[in-house]
């Protein structure tokens, strides 16, 4: 299998692992300069500092995103994120000093490992220490080491998720990439419509969860184990030149490539988060039909690399865990 193209210049991602504890947290950190947008469709989503990426907010940034586990234990690995970033100049600038921007989000593995295990400052500030650029880590590790789709059986007939990364580079010479961490309740479809990750039956053969859910008509026993604790997240990093509001259009449209590769999607037991990070330096295109076109454009393909590096994450993670 051939390594996709690096991330665009300036980018970096990082992770800290906890094998024993299945949790661990993995970031994103943004180019000086960067501007970013965010798309919240799952149910239940564990977030922090996601208003400030709002169109309508006065901020800029973000410095980083951060995607953790440990549910909303894990908001903690921030404050890590947040100090790494201070240390280094890295923030918004006030009169007091520079104030980071790490919007986060959550994914739920308690049900995986040791429940007291979650990620904190400490683990925010390592996963910053460990970020390289290039093409960063997959598998089972960092926010996806204790990831699994395919959950309506109950976690033990789960298949094994992960963190995943595809990118593309445009006509234009812009690169679009994505990286995304495989945790949903539904299954992960492959490119051709085939299962890639799913409930396991009697005979390990892979269950596509509708038709299960078909044949439901009652909530299941152990219903609480079966539902709680899933979301797909993805962050899609660009060098392309744009605003707030284009880099929220843009994780908008990159939302649909997870419905391209989950299905179900954004259900109520879902906190599904896109960010979307843009480093370009050049002036964001006046509005008019030109503009439109571009964001099309730059929208189609960070839903393609979305659902690609949510593929990514369930072939890895089955290979790694």
């Amino acid at each position: 299998m051939m390594d996709p193209l690096p991330l665009p210049d300036g980018f970096r991602i990082g992770h800290w692992t906890d094998a024993d504890g299945r949790t661990g947290c993995s970031v994103v950190l943004a180019p000086p300069g960067a501007r970013g947008g965010a798309d919240v469709r799952g149910g239940g989503t564990g977030t922090r500092e996601l208003e400030p990426l709002s169109p309508l907010a006065n901020a800029e940034g973000p410095d980083a995103v951060l995607l953790t586990g440990g549910s909303a234990f894990g908001l903690a690995a921030a404050e890590g994120v947040v100090r790494w970033l201070e240390e280094r100049g890295r923030g918004r600038s006030t009169p007091a000093g520079v104030v980071p921007l790490v919007p986060t989000a959550v994914v739920f593995d308690l049900a995986e490992g040791e429940p007291g295990k979650r990620p904190g400052a400490e683990q925010g500030y390592a996963a910053c220490e460990s970020a390289v650029g290039g093409v960063p880590d997959r598998g089972a590790l960092g926010a996806g080491t204790g990831a699994a789709v395919g959950k309506l059986l109950g976690h033990e007939r789960a298949t094994r998720g992960g963190v995943g990364y595809a990118a593309t580079a445009l006509s234009s010479g812009e690169l679009v990439a994505a990286v995304a961490i495989a945790n949903a309740f539904g299954d992960v479809i492959g490119e051709d419509g085939e299962l890639l990750g799913a409930p396991c039956g009697e005979r390990g053969e892979l269950l596509r969860t509708v038709d299960l859910l078909a044949d439901m008509p009652e909530p299941p026993e152990r219903l609480a184990e079966r539902i709680a604790g899933n979301t797909t997240l993805a962050c899609v990093c660009t060098d392309a030149s744009l605003d707030k509001r284009s880099c929220a259009i843009v994780a908008r449209m990159a939302s649909a490539g997870i419905a391209r590769a989950v299905n179900p999607a954004f259900s109520p037991v879902d906190g599904d988060v896109v960010f979307c990070v843009a480093s370009g330096s050049g002036p964001p295109a006046a509005p008019g039909l030109a503009a439109s076109w571009r964001l099309t454009v730059l929208g189609v393909a960070a839903a393609s690399v979305t659902a690609a590096a949510i593929r990514d994450a369930v072939r890895r993670g089955s290979t790694t865990s």
